[in-house]
C-alpha cells in the first residue's frame, strides 16, 4: 500500500473513501487512527475485522468541531455541575489529547459503544485530521491504525508494515507529536476518574475540575478504550524494571534494553562494561518527560526486531505523562 503525503487532494480522497465505507488511515497529535464512518455499522464492523479486535473494546468517535459534540453525544441527562466541567475541560483541552466518556446519541451504533449508553469522543488537534473528518460524515470512529494488542503506529510507516494493504488509502503525516493515545475521562459518574492515562497528565485535569480518581485496573473487560490487560505488546517479551534491577541484567542473549534517560544508560553500561553502542535505546538523554511520552512507540518499534528475543525496560517516574508510559508498558507485560 503506498503512502499518500498530507495534501488538500489526498485529504479528500480518504474522506471520500470513508464516506463510500471503506477505512483511512490518518494521523493525529497523538497516534495514527483507522478511520470509519461512526455511523455506518458496516464500516465499523471492518474495522473490528482488520484489528481483530475484540467487540467488546469501545472505539474513540473523532469530531471535527467542538459544536458538532451533540451529533454523537446527549449533554441532556447530565446536571448543571457537570456540564460546567465538561464546557471547562473542552475550552482548556480541546482540540487535544483528551477523551471523553459521555452519554450516546441513539443514532450512534452499538457496535462503536460495545453497547454501551455512553461513548467515547474527542476532537484532535492536528488539522489535517480535522479536515478530513470535517469533509467525511463529521464523525470518524478511529481506533489506532494497527493489529489489536500490537504497538500503536506512530508514523504512516509502522501502520504500512502492520495493515498493508488492509487499508484502501494510508495518510503520511509524519511522526505524530504527542506520541501517547489520548487521556480518556469518565466524565458522567458522581465521581470523575481516568479510565486511561494519556496525553493530558492527571494534575492538569485536576487543576480544572478538581479531584479525580484512576480505574485503570487490568481486566479483560472494558468501558472504555485501552483498558484492556493484554495491550500495546510488542512481539519480543517485555518486562519493567528500576534502574537497579537493570543493573543485574547483562546484555547478551539477544536482550535490547529501554531506557528513560541518558544517565541512566550511560550508568548501566558502565555497570555492565559494555560500549556506547550496546543495543538500548533513550526515550529522553535529558530525562523530558514529554519529549520521552513523544518518542515511546517508536523506540519500542525501533527494538521490536526478529533478533530481539527480550526488551527490557526502565520504569518512567510515576508523574504527569510518566504515568501514561507505565501504563503502556505495565500492558505490554502481559502477554
Amino acid at each position: 500500500m503506498p503512502l499518500y503525503k498530507i495534501n488538500d487532494e489526498n485529504i479528500r480522497q480518504a474522506a471520500a473513501c470513508i464516506i463510500r465505507g471503506g477505512l483511512a488511515a490518518f494521523p493525529t497529535e497523538t497516534v495514527y487512527g483507522l478511520g470509519a464512518d461512526a455511523f455506518n455499522p458496516d464500516a465499523l464492523a471492518l474495522i473490528f475485522e482488520i484489528k481483530n479486535r475484540p467487540r467488546f473494546d469501545p472505539l474513540i468517535i473523532h469530531i471535527a468541531a467542538l459544536n458538532t459534540l451533540e451529533k454523537v453525544a446527549d449533554l441532556s441527562p447530565l446536571d448543571i455541575s457537570t456540564r460546567k466541567k465538561i464546557d471547562a475541560l473542552t475550552e482548556k483541552f480541546w482540540p487535544g489529547p483528551l477523551t471523553l466518556i459521555l452519554p450516546k446519541q441513539q443514532k450512534v451504533p452499538d457496535l462503536a459503544t460495545s453497547g454501551l449508553p455512553t461513548v467515547a469522543v474527542r476532537l484532535p488537534s492536528l488539522a489535517s485530521a480535522r479536515q478530513l473528518i470535517a469533509l467525511s460524515s463529521g464523525a470518524v470512529a478511529a481506533p489506532s491504525a494497527n493489529p489489536f494488542g500490537f504497538l500503536s503506529p506512530t508514523s504512516a510507516e509502522h501502520v504500512q508494515a502492520m495493515l498493508g494493504d488492509k487499508v484502501e488509502i494510508i495518510l503520511d503525516g509524519g511522526p505524530t507529536q504527542v506520541g501517547l493515545e489520548s487521556t480518556v475521562l469518565d466524565i458522567c459518574g458522581a465521581q470523575q476518574r481516568i479510565l486511561r492515562p494519556g496525553g493530558i497528565p492527571k494534575e492538569a485535569i485536576e487543576s480544572l475540575i478538581g479531584p479525580i480518581s484512576e480505574n485503570t485496573a487490568l481486566d479483560d473487560t472494558a468501558i472504555s478504550p485501552g483498558m484492556m490487560k493484554n495491550h500495546y505488546a510488542p512481539r519480543a517479551g517485555l518486562e519493567t524494571h528500576d534502574l537497579e534491577t537493570l543493573f543485574t541484567i547483562p546484555a547478551e542473549n539477544g536482550g535490547a534494553f529501554l531506557f528513560f534517560d541518558g544517565a541512566s544508560c550511560k550508568q548501566w553500561q558502565k555497570k555492565q562494561k559494555q560500549p556506547p553502542d550496546t543495543l538500548c535505546k533513550v526515550l529522553s538523554e535529558t530525562g523530558n518527560i514529554t519529549e520521552a511520552a513523544a518518542r515511546f512507540f517508536q523506540s519500542l518499534h525501533e527494538l521490536d526486531k526478529p533478533e530481539i528475543s527480550r526488551i527490557y525496560a526502565q520504569i518512567a517516574p510515576e508523574e504527569g505523562l510518566g504515568r501514561a508510559i507505565n501504563d503502556r508498558l505495565q500492558r505490554a507485560t502481559h502477554i
